[in-house]
C-alpha cells in the first residue's frame, strides 16, 4: 500500500486507498457486476453459468463473491462474450485533466 500523504482524490477509489494495481482491479470489478448482473437477470445457478462461460464452478463462485486476484481481465471478457455481450476496448489519447489510465463502463 502507498503511504497516503498528501494524495488528492482521483476517479478511482481503490487508488485513492492505495490499492496495488487498482485500475486492474476496478475494471475487473465493473466487469464482474456486470457478469453477475447477467448471471442473476438469467437465473443461473454457478454450475449452469460455467456450463456458458466455460469457467470452472469454483471460478464462477469466486466472481459470485468478487473473489478477482485470480481472475483475469481477459477471463471476465470471454465470460460476457460467452452470454452475448459485446465487449469494446478503446484506445484513445489521454486528456490532459485526468491523464493516462484504464477505463471501464458496463
Amino acid at each position: 500500500m502507498r503511504s497516503k500523504d498528501n494524495h488528492k482524490g482521483t476517479d478511482n477509489v481503490l487508488d485513492d486507498l492505495g490499492i496495488e494495481h487498482a485500475e486492474e482491479q476496478s475494471a475487473k470489478a465493473v466487469l464482474a457486476v456486470k457478469l453477475n448482473t447477467l448471471i442473476e437477470a438469467r437465473g443461473l445457478s454457478q454450475t449452469e453459468a460455467a456450463n456458458i462461460t466455460g469457467m470452472t464452478q469454483p471460478k464462477v463462485s469466486q466472481v459470485r463473491r468478487y473473489k478477482l486476484e485470480n481472475i483475469s481481465l481477459e477471463r471476465l471478457m470471454q465470460a460476457l462474450v460467452s452470454l452475448d455481450q459485446q465487449v469494446e476496448i478503446v484506445v484513445r489519447p489521454a486528456r490532459r485533466a485526468h491523464g493516462a489510465g484504464i477505463t471501464v463502463a458496463a
